[in-house]
């Protein structure tokens, strides 16, 4: 097992990648801790992970409070020992499905402001805490138009692009303390509920089905397929395992050749 024995804390841990990425820890030996601001969904992932015979455990916390991340962290900490792995899969809360200068400045700026306050909160706090326990990894999730632009996404490009900028100053600053800093580039797998939402808006915008747009992007990369969300998840575990223990301040490319590196 890749994470046996090691505590990570899952950050939107009752979304579709962040419960993804929980169930793929599990399945590797974590102990695994769920935090998001809703219990209810957060039992439910929980529930699934030890129906599998995996370990896990729901606390409420607030991502964008500080104050909350730390209280969490040091109740955690002092019960199981020092966390080892964070992964942030919050939902950054962006609308999609038009051009910019239709949108105005609060839907765009939402995801912008929404990812980096909950990447600054919850990277700063996690790494201070892992560089006072003999190290750790901290691993994230953006998409491929953070680095190559697409009409429709509003402001959700942008925050990608800012949030891998946070995290390769951040691995650069820590890595000598024993924290890594990692993300996976994802191209948005169509079977995540909240993905095929966006999706469906893209489709809407240009006048076609979900099933053309999904096998229209699918042809057009090196391997002929979108990839599916639990292979995001098989790499942000592997990035989080000694395994990828060379590296940092970088990422996994899972787009399926989309982005081209």
């Amino acid at each position: 097992m890749l994470l046996k024995d090691k505590t990570a804390i899952v950050y939107g841990g009752s979304g579709a990648v962040g419960g993804a990425v929980a169930r793929a820890y599990a399945r590797e030996g974590a102990h695994v801790v769920l935090a998001a601001r809703q219990r209810q969904p957060l039992e439910r992932v929980a529930d699934a992970i030890r129906e599998l015979g995996g370990s896990a455990e729901v606390t409420v916390v607030d991502a964008r409070d500080p104050d909350s991340i730390r209280q969490h962290l040091a109740e955690v900490s002092g019960r199981v020992g020092p966390v080892k792995i964070m992964f942030n899969g919050i939902f950054w809360g962006d609308v999609q499905g038009s051009h910019m200068v239709a949108m105005g400045y609060d839907s765009v700026m939402t995801p912008i402001l929404g990812g980096m306050t909950t990447w600054f909160h919850t990277g700063t706090i996690l790494a201070r805490h892992m560089a006072d326990n003999g190290g750790g990894v901290i691993v994230g999730i953006t998409a491929n138009v953070g680095r190559m632009t697409s009409a429709n996404v509003g402001g959700f490009g942008i925050a990608c692009a800012a949030v891998e900028n946070f995290l390769r100053q951040l691995g650069q600053e820590t890595g000598q303390q024993g924290v890594r800093v990692c993300w996976v580039r994802s191209p948005g797998s169509p079977d995540a509920p909240g993905v095929r939402d966006v999706w469906m808006q893209h489709a809407e915008a240009v006048g076609k089905s979900f099933e053309q747009l999904a096998q229209e992007w699918g042809s057009g990369v090196p391997l002929g397929r979108v990839t599916a969300l639990a292979q995001v998840a098989d790499a942000v575990t592997l990035l989080s395992s000694d395994l990828a223990a060379g590296m940092t301040a970088t990422f996994a490319n899972a787009t399926g050749g989309a982005l081209i590196d």
